[in-house]
């Protein structure tokens, strides 16, 4: 029987196509009219919409059916085992799936689960890059200038010779190093235990052992398990450098929120980058909101026009390696959670 590919959220027609014509081994199934309704181009959870109990029915029988499925389903994600009894892989549009994949039962390899690391890289260094640029270059004062019509000499920093520590050299970690690495910063990447790297990294360290006061920037860019839950804690952000910059590209869980508050506002921290934050959505009301120094994306850094077509790129190189028995591309590991 050929393969049933089961595309689960949004992707615009012509990249269907472009999947089928580059694949025809793979029958792909997309049911545009019963998945939910995209608010922007790569909005892969959208806003469920009101199906009758056919179309429901549809939405199983298909389910049923699958082989492979393109993000993982929205209807009822936990219930894949009774739903999907042929389901032997799921490429997910996410990087970082694993709290996701916990939560559905994915805990014992089951099932196949590929990752979209690399996907967002380019966006997410492009976003660490914008916000160290806003606080070293003085943007908000200059802002502030303009506002108030004051011509006024001054001089700023520059990123050009400092020093940033990124934590989790992976494919974004690995960019943002790259990236800054352009712009004259030197990148030293800390990972679990003891592995060593190669540029675009100066040095290999890890968290525990290095001097986080030897640094100007602290890029956070690993996965969320349970090792890293909470390891950007008080006392590590106590002992980072006065006037220090922080970026979380990783989750939110993965920093003391509370501490960095209490560090943007005594001056300690200079000025802190988030596309994450705990809880997501952040409730009005939320002490963030008001933190000083603090620039916030609401989880959108990586949500660029291109997101689709490098999902589809991996998604059909992936199904090539399938079909001819290889390895596939960013396999996640249940029990690493990454």
């Amino acid at each position: 029987m050929r393969p049933q590919v089961l595309i689960c959220s949004y992707l615009h027609e012509d990249l269907v196509g472009r999947l089928i014509a580059e694949v025809p081994e793979v029958d792909v199934v997309y049911r545009p009219d019963l998945l939910p309704v995209p608010q922007f181009g790569a909005d892969h959870w959208g806003k469920p919409r009101e199906l009758s109990d056919n179309q429901i029915a549809e939405w199983r029988a298909l389910l049923a059916d699958a082989t492979i499925m393109f993000d993982f389903d929205w209807w009822q994600p936990s219930a894949w085992r009774e739903h999907s009894p042929n389901l032997a892989w799921i490429q997910a549009t996410q990087a970082g799936v694993g709290a996701r994949a916990a939560a559905m039962g994915h805990t014992e390899n089951q099932v196949r689960i590929t990752t979209a690391a690399g996907v967002h890289a380019k966006p997410l260094a492009e976003f660490a890059l914008a916000g160290l640029l806003y606080f070293v270059r003085e943007l908000p004062r200059l802002a502030s200038q303009k506002e108030s019509r004051q011509w006024q000499n001054g001089a700023s920093r520059t990123l050009h010779g400092q020093r940033a520590l990124i934590v989790g050299a992976g494919s974004i970690g690995s960019e943002v190093a790259r990236t800054l690495g352009f712009m004259g910063v030197s990148c030293d990447g800390a990972t679990r235990g003891s592995r060593i790297l190669g540029r675009p990294f100066e040095r290999s360290v890890t968290l525990q052992d290095c001097d986080l006061g030897e640094y100007d920037i602290v890029v956070l860019a690993c996965p969320l398990t349970e090792e890293t839950t909470g390891i950007l804690n008080k006392q590590r952000i106590s002992a980072m450098r006065n006037g220090a910059l922080l970026v979380n590209l990783a989750r939110g869980p993965v920093l003391d929120q509370e501490a960095l508050m209490d560090f943007l506002e005594s001056g300690h921290l200079g000025g802190a980058v988030l596309d994450v934050a705990t809880p997501e959505p952040l409730p009005i009301g939320h002490p963030l909101w008001d933190a000083p120094n603090l620039l916030l994306s609401p989880h959108t850094a990586a949500n660029v026009d291109a997101e689709n077509a490098r999902l589809v790129d991996l998604f059909t190189s992936n199904l090539r390696r399938y079909l001819g028995g290889e390895d596939l591309v960013n396999s996640y590991d249940p029990f690493l959670g990454y």
